[in-house]
């Protein structure tokens, strides 16, 4: 019984862990990562204000941060819902730990819990230090590695069965393709940290040439200094071309190795290749389209969303082979 309950928790978390990241997404994307100046309120309130009197007061406190509230919202708005998830993963925490003696997955939700409050730490410092790009890369790869740890959680409890019976047992192929991605989402969020997105206005091409003008040192610099405010970045068009075109690279990369994969996986495993293959081909479309239509809102939070299930692929391709099941259901007639 407590590990239905926990199987449903679970899944219900990772619909909700899949929502912080996209909703994360949008608000860096649409520069409100800023929106509230100070952490855990804003603007010194609990809530966003919006009367007169209110506004006059946070301006007073943070002159040099003016009140926007359509952004301040969607900031508060997503520590609201980092914290609802936080909420989640205790009561899984506590569930596990009163029923211990029942094959719960004790190690891995403390581990998940411990994962989350350090995301807690990394959210509080992407404000305090102004959005400096190594935090807020840090904090969208914890994001991602949050919704993964849930998800394993959710499969060892029995979740999705089809998906994961007779899974192969994991290939050094499968072990570089998910290195390969997780590379490949650090370079994204390094490309959206530093609002490299549009560094080049055409494609294939970038800025008209495939030998752009690129300063690979300077893009990747990761000594850079703090502040005083990282909001639409600070980095000359040169560097940002360089972070740009080597994130399309690794697309490439990404591109073959991944795609070997999935072919291979369809022999053995057709569920899971034809899931795998599906999700590489819209990253790869969503990617263009970023290009193609100078960055819709819509379109790169989706770029951001699809990159996180191509991700839980590849773990699940990875890890759910070594997990020790635990069967809720009745067996599933052969």
């Amino acid at each position: 019984m407590v590990n239905s309950r926990l199987k449903k928790l679970a899944g219900f978390g990772v619909i909700w862990a899949l929502l912080v990241v996209s909703v994360g997404a949008y608000t860096r994307l649409a520069d409100a990562g800023l929106g509230c100046p100070d952490w855990p309120g804003c603007y010194g309130f609990l809530t966003v204000p919006e009367d007169l009197a209110k506004i006059s007061t946070a301006e007073t406190r943070f002159p040099d941060a003016p009140v926007e509230i359509e952004k301040a919202w969607w900031e508060m708005g997503h520590r609201y819902i980092a914290g609802f998830l936080l909420l989640i993963v205790f009561t899984m925490l506590v569930m596990t730990w009163r029923n211990a003696k029942e094959r719960t997955p004790t190690k891995m939700v403390s581990a998940l819990m411990a994962l989350i409050l350090c995301q807690a730490a990394f959210g509080a410092w992407t404000v305090t230090l102004k959005l400096w790009p190594q935090v807020v890369t840090a904090h969208l790869l914890g994001g991602f590695a949050t919704l993964s740890l849930i998800w394993l959680i959710y499969l060892r409890q029995g979740g999705l069965p089809r998906l994961v019976s007779d899974l192969p047992a994991p290939t050094l192929h499968a072990n570089i393709a998910l290195v390969a991605v997780v590379l490949q989402i650090m370079l994204g969020g390094w490309v959206s940290s530093n609002y490299a997105a549009l560094a080049c206005y055409d494609f294939p091409s970038c800025d008209g040439s495939y030998t752009p003008a690129i300063d690979l040192a300077q893009g990747f610099n990761l000594l850079q200094a703090v502040g005083p405010s990282y909001l639409g970045g600070l980095m000359d068009s040169e560097a940002r071309a360089a972070i740009h075109w080597v994130h399309r690279i690794g697309a490439i990369f990404v591109l073959l190795i991944v795609g070997s994969l999935v072919y291979r996986l369809l022999s053995t495993k057709p569920l899971m290749a034809y899931l795998m293959g599906g999700m590489l081909l819209l990253q790869i479309c969503l990617g263009i389209l970023n290009v193609v239509w100078v960055l819709p809102l819509l379109n790169a939070t989706a770029h951001n969303t699809v990159g996180a299930l191509l991700l839980l692929c590849l773990v699940t391709v990875n890890f759910a082979p070594r997990l020790r099941f635990v069967r809720i259901a009745t067996p599933l007639p052969k």
